[in-house]
């Protein structure tokens, strides 16, 4: 009976997986977002990448999650993204990229063209192949 449980431990972790490493691999990624012009962005109190991996077939439970990258408004410079857990990147492959602000007073910050907001619209595409990533936006 002990080998049993034993059995059925294994078993279980083979199918959902043992650790905290998440379901897919990551890629740690860093970069810079500036304008086109090389300035920084200076008129939001925080912004935030997202990267929304293009990939994305399968079933809703075997999709990677979006992942998160907070800029250094200073330098205009991330140096991690977030999907699973902290600072383990993206999972390898294209990712569209959607730009999140906040003001001060956290409502939506305009940096930059609005269709730069959506997963749905927005041009930006990284591959994690070409990191760091050196993105470049549109001024508003």
């Amino acid at each position: 009976m002990r080998i049993r449980d034993v059995l059925a431990v294994a078993t279980l972790c083979v199918l959902v997986g043992c650790g905290d490493s998440g379901p897919f691999d990551y890629v740690p990624v860093t970069g810079k977002l500036s304008y086109e012009d090389g300035s920084l962005i200076s008129d939001a109190q925080s912004v935030r990448l997202g990267f929304v991996a293009m990939d994305r077939s399968g079933e809703q439970s075997q999709r990677p999650r979006p992942a998160k990258a907070p800029i250094n408004l200073a330098d205009g410079s991330f140096d991690h993204a977030t999907s699973y857990k902290y600072g383990d990147g993206l999972v390898p492959g294209k990712h569209r990229v959607v730009i999140v602000a906040r003001d001060k007073n956290g409502r939506p910050a305009k940096i930059t063209k609005r269709e730069y907001t959506s997963a749905e619209t927005s041009p930006l595409v990284v591959d994690t192949a070409d990191a760091p990533f050196d993105i470049k936006i549109p001024k508003p």
